[in-house]
């Protein structure tokens, strides 16, 4: 018997949903797999190029030391790594904390104009061909500069990407939890999309960039990491993931922070995917586009909406009892994350509820987001999240 009109729309919106969220990390799973039978990986040598070091920071006296410490603590030879802090706009003493340290360039103007105008004036003050960008709330492993750079021993290699880690400990909330186990499974991801050919976006928390292929961003940009490192994935060139680098930050303090951060990206991943357009051609980066459309433009558009027709649809289908048992576990999972962020919000932990509440939260931003896109409504400046 032929499916119904809205048994072909509930249908193709959960195999829609399942795909972005779960699905393509099986299909990518199956061909590591395969590519791994056919080519082994080629070994990394010991690389240590000139390394320009760039954090952009705002406003971020109380931790600025620890950040600058933990910088001057890497092991990496000195007399090849350029330190350069950016701090255009701040006005709580960040630029005169720097200034007291000597082995750090300070970057500096009272205009505040975004991080994308800021990323884009201190690159041309950098010295060298390789640049690391980082922000000024994390912390990274003491070999987090080597273990990147070694990559572009590779003429192919145009950027590199570190790992986000995010730190929740024993008494994590709704928000910390369930921001944790994401990021653990889209670092996966990322080593998956890395050995296939490239990650699509890198984290902002730590990147690198060749400078020649560096574009200058409009100034306008919210994200300005992922348009940085797409666009020099769709010019031929390769973005690596590293996990051996890695930037370790606490999660955001509440649930209020956590849903503001989400909306600003989903914000950005509109206006991202409009200037990335080209990029959704398969005719010009097969693979590229295969990987861009499953891992990202899925999840910041059509898998939401999907979610919506899939309640929508499934209403008309009641008098089926299957159908009908469908309805009933959507509505269960809404009210438990529903019931999530209510207790989120008044600081109750039930880990029962983590993940519906996040997956919630998730999928809603990409809906507020688009309304602030739209709007024009989203400020490129970038705005410190409260961190636990």
């Amino acid at each position: 018997m032929p499916l119904s009109t809205w048994e072909l729309l509930l249908w193709a919106s959960v195999f829609t949903v399942f795909y972005a969220y779960l699905g393509y990390g099986m299909v990518l799973f199956a061909i590591i797999k395969l590519k791994r039978l056919i080519a082994k990986p080629q070994a990394i040598g010991n690389y240590q190029p000139p390394v320009s070091f760039i954090v952009p920071c705002y406003n971020e006296r109380d931790i600025i030391a620890q950040k600058i410490n933990n910088t001057l603590a890497q092991r990496y030879p000195k007399d090849k790594l350029e330190i350069i802090f950016i701090s255009d706009g701040s006005n709580d003493g960040t630029p005169e904390k720097i200034a007291e340290f000597a082995e750090v360039k300070l970057l500096h103007q009272p205009l505040r104009a975004g991080k994308a105008a800021a990323m884009n004036r201190a690159i041309l003050q950098a010295k060298h061909e390789i640049i690391i960008f980082t922000d000024a709330n994390t912390i990274l492993n003491e070999d987090a500069i080597a273990e990147m750079v070694k990559h572009y021993a590779d003429i192919k290699t145009g950027a590199v990407s570190g790992e986000k880690r995010v730190f929740s400990g024993d008494k994590a909330n709704a928000s910390s939890a369930g921001e944790g186990i994401y990021w653990k499974y889209e670092s996966l991801l990322k080593k998956w999309d890395s050995e296939l050919l490239t990650i699509v976006g890198a984290a902002g928390e730590l990147f690198s960039v060749r400078k020649s292929l560096y574009t200058e961003l409009e100034p306008d940009t919210i994200l300005d990491d992922f348009m940085q490192t797409m666009r020099i994935a769709a010019n031929g060139y390769r973005v690596i993931y590293e996990p051996a680098a890695y930037a370790m930050e606490t999660a955001s303090v509440s649930v209020k922070e956590e849903l503001k951060r989400k909306i600003r990206i989903c914000a950005g991943g509109w206006q991202s995917m409009v200037r990335l357009a080209p990029v959704l051609n398969p005719f010009n980066h097969f693979t590229l586009t295969f990987q861009y459309i499953s891992h990202r433009v899925l999840r910041w558009s059509i898998a939401p909406i999907c979610l919506v027709i899939c309640l929508l649809s499934n209403v008309f289908l009641l008098s089926n009892p299957f159908y009908a048992l469908l309805m009933v576990a959507q509505c269960l999972f809404y009210s438990m994350a529903l019931l999530g962020w209510y207790l989120a919000n008044r600081e109750i932990k039930v880990k029962l509820l983590f993940i519906p509440y996040y997956f919630f939260i998730m999928n809603y931003s990409v809906f507020a987001g688009f309304i602030r896109y739209i709007r024009g409504a989203q400020s490129a400046a970038w705005e410190r999240s409260k961190r636990a």
